[in-house]
């Protein structure tokens, strides 16, 4: 039976649930109110368009609302802002943002998709002129005309996050000189601590300048540009800010009308994305969902998961049964020649939702060492200490980093274990990857912890969990111990000579072994452990160690 459907919001989820509700009822009215020009555009290609690796303005929009109209027969309205919702009636009201008018318009059913607004924190002076933030195409063409007119030479950027992160990359490419200035003690939050160190470690090589554990507390006038001062005292002469402190979900219209919210102003939904109104759907950013590992309640602003949500609330909207499993929050970037992703459950959530888990570190090749541009990756796996049931990946490195962590999120999708990341049969040749993928590499350190083959140590315990029993065995080379340095208070044996020298090691001792990335220390654990000794090996060697400490 024909409804007629009132969607509210485009981009991802709305311009995503109009198509699809049209693709299976023909006959049904769709309106589609639009605040502003663009109904459906490519938000996360706006930094790109700024740096320039994006040349033509025209290819951020996906579909033009001429387009849309003409394909599914919608009826787009733009400049149209519906600011209220008369939840009895099943009534809205809708403001004509070009004459100022008003007028109401009746819904069988509706479909909310408000998404999420930039975060401005009440700092003063944040109204000044050349602060700025990213949304949309406005915000775009206003930032991307300032760096144009080559009058920024300096750029402060609030907050490591994605879009921080990747307008670094763009202005530096600019050549700008760019500070980011982060509360955290680390950029990109969803990260653990030693996984975000590779990340800052990358951006300070590239001539990025970071300002972690510290806040801005004002802007001001300097000369022709602006100051920024901050929690630590210093203040930061600059052309241009761009505010990228995070979001929060747009809401008020939801609030106002009386549908129910979080605590965080989410919008309420069950599994299939119904609003407390029956009569009412909601997708995207704006919504509160369930996390896919711990069936927990969470909200992840993430333009994958909207466009699978618009897909389920077009469809039980037009009758057809539809449920969302939940979110992953599976997420990659590009910093500057690093690519940086995650999926799953971080170490720091599992800890805050006091869920047990173990963790190992790996590093791997992209592809085959002996075929020419093989690039180094460092793998981050989360797992059950029971079952072994993965829970979490975060991968820093080059190429290959986004084929790995999409398979590690297939099977977190498909509850699978580290022993079967051991058996994934996935495709090699030299110039793609190794005979042991990276993946089945994780898998089988993971799986050798919990068959208690290896006992390891993570970087934040070697400090604190050594005793006066405790030593240090340094198993790598004069020349990568005088190159690199070593942990104070370490012996150095290389591993190639541990036998030789077995006679030396005290056996009433405990020796926490370290080499680069770990493979040494595994093989000297197994070596020594067959002999009597009590040893552990430091997970992901003197490379996590070096970086996090």
């Amino acid at each position: 039976m024909a409804i007629k459907l009132l969607i509210v919001g485009g981009v991802a989820g709305g311009a995503t649930s109009a198509a699809r509700a049209r693709r299976i009822d023909e006959h049904s009215e769709i309106i589609m109110f639009e605040r502003g020009e663009f109904i459906s555009f490519a938000n996360c290609g706006l930094p790109y368009y700024i740096g320039g690796e994006i040349k033509k303005r025209d290819n951020l929009l996906l579909t033009t609302p001429d387009d849309f109209r003409s394909r599914y027969r919608i009826d787009v309205r733009t400049f149209s802002e519906v600011i209220d919702i008369d939840l009895k009636k099943k009534e809205v009201t809708v403001k004509d943002l070009k004459s100022g008018s008003t007028y109401k318009e009746t819904y069988d059913r509706m479909i909310l998709s408000p998404g999420a607004e930039p975060l401005r924190p009440p700092i003063e002076g944040i109204d000044l002129e050349h602060i700025y933030q990213l949304r949309n195409i406005p915000d775009t063409d206003r930032i991307k005309a300032f760096v144009d007119s080559g009058k920024v030479k300096s750029a402060v950027i609030v907050g490591g996050g994605f879009i921080g992160l990747e307008m670094a990359e763009s202005l530096a490419s600019r050549e700008v000189r760019v500070t980011i200035v982060e509360m955290l003690n680390q950029v990109m939050a969803p990260l653990d601590y030693e996984m975000a160190a590779m990340v800052q470690d990358h951006l300070k090589e590239k001539g990025v300048r970071l300002m972690l554990a510290n806040g801005v507390t004002r802007f001001s006038r300097h000369g022709d540009g602006l100051a920024v001062s901050t929690t630590n005292g210093e203040e930061i002469s600059c052309d241009m800010v761009l505010l990228s402190a995070g979001v929060k979900p747009e809401s008020m219209l939801a609030k106002k009308s009386g549908l129910e919210l979080n605590d965080r102003g989410g919008i309420v939904v069950n599994d299939s994305l119904q609003t407390s109104d029956p009569f009412i759907y909601a997708t995207g950013d704006a919504v509160e969902i369930k996390d896919f590992v711990t069936g927990f309640k969470t909200m992840v602003p993430l333009a994958g998961p909207a466009n699978k949500q618009g897909r389920i609330a077009a469809d039980n909207v037009m009758g057809r049964q539809s449920v969302f499993r939940g979110v992953l929050g599976t997420a990659v970037v590009k910093v500057f020649g690093l690519t940086v992703a995650s999926t799953g459950q971080s170490e720091k959530n599992l800890k805050r939702n006091s869920i047990p888990h173990l963790k190992s570190h790996t590093f791997s090749n992209s592809h085959a060492s002996y075929y020419p541009g093989a690039e180094f990756m460092g793998i981050k796996l989360l797992f059950s200490p029971g079952n072994g049931k993965v829970l979490g990946a975060q991968i820093v490195g080059g190429k290959g980093v986004d084929k790995r962590i999409d398979v590690l999120a297939t099977a977190i999708k498909g509850g699978m274990t580290v022993y079967d990341l051991e058996e994934l049969e996935l495709a090699y040749a030299p110039p793609y990857s190794s005979a042991k993928d990276p993946v089945n590499m994780a898998g089988f350190v993971a799986s050798n912890i919990l068959k208690h083959d290896v006992d390891v140590i993570h970087f934040d315990e070697v400090k604190e969990g050594l005793g006066e029993n405790d030593v240090l065995l340094d198993l790598r080379t004069r020349i990568e111990i005088k190159k690199e340095g070593t942990i104070d208070g370490a012996i150095h044996i290389p591993v190639d000579d541990l036998r030789a020298n077995i006679h030396t090691l005290d056996p009433e001792k405990t020796y926490v072994l370290f080499c680069a990335i770990g493979m040494r220390g595994y093989i000297a654990s197994r070596i020594l452990s067959q002999h009597g000794f009590n040893v552990k090996n430091l997970s992901g060697g003197y490379e996590i160690y070096k970086l996090a400490k």
